[in-house]
Order: structure tokens, then sequence, then C-alpha cells
């Protein structure tokens, strides 16, 4: 398999974090969207990661759409379980962090492609990250396993520490995350685990 997207992407890091924890091969292409646009281009039209070439040559595209495939390959192994309760709840919490996560890129992009920035859509993407870090902080603060379910990492784990690191590198002095510290302390638990040190990359602003 190969797994094109730079792994400041919360999308992409995600995808990679499973591929490892599955010890799944892969090669990794960190192409940019913005630079690697053309190449990016002759496998995915939009022009966006991540993006995952599998052995057979088929393409995927959209990190949920990705782990779907990967968790049917990994069987009983999957980070989510295929029906019940569980899966339904770790799907809800792995959809406010992605949708996090995209108004976080919403947002840097507003500041850094506008020369004059549109108020009032800054202020709607801020009131809808600010009210899922606040509702994701009052869940995990309820949880007393490990991780968020279990005594394992689940997807709902790897997207909100993933989420969260791109938020605060990526618009920096915009949210405090010592205003939120189950999420804090999530946060530090997953990015001190080998996995996550592995499969991580600075944000910095690709031109």
């Amino acid at each position: 398999m190969i797994l094109i997207g730079q792994f400041d992407s919360p999308f992409v890091r995600r995808v990679g974090i499973a591929l490892e924890l599955y010890g799944m091969p892969y090669e990794h292409r960190p192409w940019s969207t913005w630079a690697d646009a053309d190449k990016l281009a002759a496998y995915n039209p939009l022009r966006r990661v991540p993006t995952l070439l599998l052995d057979d040559g088929e393409c995927l595209i959209e990190s949920s759409a990705i782990l779907d495939t990967l968790d049917e390959l990994a069987g009983e192994r999957a980070l989510l379980p295929r029906q019940g309760p569980l899966r339904r709840r770790g799907l809800f919490v792995t959809a406010l962090a992605t949708g996090l996560a995209d108004k976080a890129v919403s947002l840097f992009y507003e500041r850094r492609l506008h020369p004059e920035t549109s108020t009032t859509w800054v202020d709607r993407c801020r009131a809808q990250i600010g009210g899922v870090l606040a509702r994701l902080d009052a869940v995990r603060s309820e949880r007393k396993t490990p991780y968020w379910f279990t005594d394992t990492l689940s997807h709902a784990d790897i997207a909100v520490a993933c989420a969260l690191r791109f938020l605060f590198e990526s618009n920096p002095g915009a949210f405090e995350l010592a205003a939120f510290p189950a999420l804090a302390s999530h946060a530090a638990q997953c990015e001190a685990l080998p996995v996550f040190r592995k499969i991580s990359q600075p944000f910095f602003v690709q031109t």
C-alpha cells in the first residue's frame, strides 16, 4: 500500500497510526496538497489527502473511507467494533474530532489566504471548535477507562489526539488547551505513545 500525504495533517496522521497499529506494510509519500498537487491529481482529482493506493492499484480517498477498508482487512483487530453501541459511540466521538479538525483547517486558511478575513466566518469557526472542545472534554471527563472506551486505543482516541495537536499548532493562541483538562490529559497520554511519536510531523505552512 502507498499512503499519500504529510503527517502534519490530522487526517493523514490517523490513517498512518492505524496502519502502524495493524502492522500493515506501506510506503509513505509525503506529498503536499499545494506543491505536489499535480502529482496528487493523477490519483485523486480532488487533490486532497489522505489518498491510499491499495496493492491491487485501487485508490481510496477520505480518512473515514480508508479506515473502514483497513478495519475490514484487520478483522477482529479493528480499532472499533463492527456493530453495536460501542461502535456508534466511537463513531460519534470520531466525527466530532474530525469535524473539529476540518474547522481548524478552515480557520487557518481564512486567515492565511484572505487579506481581509471574514469576522462572521472566523467567529462561526471558533464557535464550532469551542463547542466541540467543551463537549469532548465533558464526555472524556466522565470516562474512567485508560482510553476513551476501554483499556486499549480506538479510532476515537486517535482522531481526538490528532485533531487537538493540529488545532493548537495551526491556530496558536486561538484556544487554550488548559481550559479543557480532560482533553489535555488524553492528548498527552496519546502523544507519549511510540506510534504517535513515530507518525508525527510539526505543522508548517505549505505554499
